[in-house]
């Protein structure tokens, strides 16, 4: 005669690892099934399958006989899938969080590298003078003190020169819109 489920179920819970194995042998299809079932995804479904059997031994412990063996493993087979399906979607939020995040980084970097390039390209029309003052401001983040020195000319000029590429710049970002 064989053992009935819940008898291995109560033998299980109580650390016998032939009736623990006798339960797998008997039930493993079935969660595998299932499981593949609710979730259509066969990789899935081997996954939680093993996670399920891992954690069985432990849940058998809480087992009473109130229940077929059968119906509280459809369960414990059910709540894994839930549990798997809240996780997917948090997941899923969180990965379509940092997809927006990074499209926006990277969109940022591009718009960044996009500045930088028309800036060198302006600045590259500009007269000597002032490409040589702004690089010595801006490239070398020397005061308009320090420039002056390294310029021979006065503070004042090297705040012209600055005021003066900033005038250019705007006129060529205005005539760029405009076109």
């Amino acid at each position: 005669m064989e053992t009935a489920d819940e008898d291995l179920a109560c033998a299980a819970g109580l650390g016998d690892r032939d009736a623990f194995a006798l339960l797998l042998e008997r039930h493993y299809d079935m969660i595998f099934g299932l499981i593949l079932r609710l979730t259509g995804h066969r990789y899935v479904a081997e996954d939680l399958a093993q996670d399920i059997c891992i954690g069985l031994a432990g849940k058998l412990s809480g087992f009473e006989k109130r229940a077929r063996f059968r119906t509280w493993l459809y369960r414990v087979v059910v709540n894994a899938v839930h549990d798997w399906r809240r996780r997917e979607t948090s997941r899923a939020k969180a990965s379509a969080g940092w997809g927006d995040w990074e499209i926006a980084r990277q969109a940022e970097m591009s718009d960044a590298e996009a500045s930088k390039a028309w800036l060198a390209e302006t600045m590259s029309q500009l007269p000597e003078d002032l490409r040589d003052t702004v690089a010595l401001i801006l490239g070398e983040e020397m005061t308009q003190a320090a420039a002056a020195e390294v310029l021979g000319i006065s503070e004042g000029t090297v705040a012209w020169r600055m005021s003066e590429v900033k005038r250019r710049l705007r006129a060529v970002a205005v005539a760029e819109d405009l076109a």
